[in-house]
């Protein structure tokens, strides 16, 4: 099962959000809360749960689970699994940059599978070397920007190395991560070609689940929930830069 967490206070104010931490706004907690009900409602139950190290999605799972009955769950936390860095982006509301930039230069920023954003300095607060969650990893693992593919390469390690066995094992696993490091997990789970994962929205707070055969090839993928509020959460998202 994968989960994108609820509305964040910059996805709130339309703002590109990356690495950089912020809280979930009260929508994004009603979210996080209606995704756990969701999945209870759906008989679901897990054995282990992941996130990224990042605030709203380490809360986003916990509230999912508190829903579930399941807040003692094991779970592991992992940068791997954090949101795209956006480099010099971070911090800029999305419609303004598409005014300023333009529409196609925003979009390939936002959504192409690799043409990274401008970097951010590594002086600058936006860089995870500044970071005291990141001050046992080595600096040059740290991104100054990533596109997708660079998104790609960090998450499929973290799949294949640690959720894979897990599923192998007979787990039922949740993880709860973001737009981007889930548009690469979902690439690589439904073979989403490079062209067509542009066009690819996950909306906040909808639970995905996978089915798999003895070798982890997908057998079924659906969202749970209610059919039309999940596309307009996807809408809502590629709404968001004034690109759809």
């Amino acid at each position: 099962m994968i989960l994108r967490h609820g509305e964040s206070t910059w996805n709130q104010l339309n703002l590109f959000t990356g690495w950089h931490d912020v809280p979930l706004s009260e929508k994004g907690t009603t979210e996080a809360a209606a995704a756990g009900r969701t999945l209870a409602e759906a008989g679901v139950r897990f054995d282990v749960a992941h996130t990224s190290v990042l605030t709203r999605a380490v809360v986003t799972c916990h509230l999912a689970l508190e829903e579930l009955g399941q807040v003692w769950l094991p779970v592991q936390r992992h940068w791997r699994l954090n949101e795209r860095h956006y480099g010099a982006l971070q911090g800029l509301d999305k419609k303004e940059t598409t005014e300023r930039f333009g529409a196609e230069q925003t979009k390939l920023w936002r959504r192409s599978y690799d043409v990274p954003p401008p970097q951010v300095d590594t002086a600058s607060p936006e860089h995870p070397v500044n970071d005291a969650r990141y001050r046992l990893l080595p600096p040059d693992v740290l991104p100054s920007s990533e596109c997708l593919a660079d998104v790609v390469l960090r998450v499929l390690p973290y799949w294949y190395d640690v959720v894979a066995p897990q599923l192998l094992a007979g787990q039922d696993v949740l993880v709860t991560a973001h737009g981007n490091s889930l548009r690469a997990l979902v690439m690589h789970l439904e073979g989403v070609s490079r062209d067509d994962i542009a066009e690819l929205n996950i909306p906040t707070g909808a639970p995905r689940r996978y089915t798999f055969d003895a070798h982890l090839g997908v057998t079924t993928a659906e969202y749970l929930g209610d059919a039309e509020a999940v596309a307009a959460a996807a809408a809502a998202v590629a709404a968001q830069a004034g690109t759809a």
